[in-house]
């Protein structure tokens, strides 16, 4: 049996030089860097729900636009950091994992559907649960798409 190897990043193309980068370096540098990252992404999405607070049967705008909005910045990233530029190992993991991973919330979501159709509002749960899913995939899908426009990059001559 040879050495035990780390597990690999699920989100790592190892085909590709510049993404098999980030899986080299310490995994405390690795860590810091969500963490810090996390902490700026939950603190961002905290102040909005503060802002923006919301009764158990009403449509919950701000965790909505927190989410979708979050996927139309991680479809711009992964352009930028994939197809753009060649970023630091720690830039994908800061910003992708930590800052809008810990901004967006598909947790607070679940619970506000639930709590919708608790409190009598089966219809708002049921189209925040609709209505996410699909503005969601949407967000990410346009956020590629004007990237990739604003940039002058095509994704068939960088395949």
């Amino acid at each position: 049996m040879g050495a035990q190897r780390p597990p690999v990043d699920p989100d790592v193309d190892l085909s590709v030089p510049r993404q098999r980068a980030e899986l080299r370096g310490g995994t405390a540098s690795l860590l810091a860097a969500i963490s810090v990252g996390g902490m700026v992404g939950a603190l961002a999405r905290y102040g909005l729900t503060v802002t923006f607070p919301h009764p158990p049967s009403g449509f919950p705008w701000a965790t909505f636009a927190v989410n979708v909005s979050g996927c139309l910045l991680i479809g711009t990233l992964m352009v930028l950091i994939t197809e753009v530029w060649a970023a630091h190992r720690l830039v994908r993991p800061f910003l992708g994992v930590g800052v809008l991973g810990g901004y967006t919330t598909f947790s607070t979501y679940a619970v506000e559907v639930q709590q919708a159709v608790a409190a009598g509002a089966a219809r708002t749960g049921l189209l925040y649960l609709a209505g996410t899913l699909v503005a969601a995939l949407a967000a990410v899908r346009l956020g590629v798409t004007l990237t990739r426009l604003a940039t002058g990059v095509d994704r068939k001559r960088s395949a």
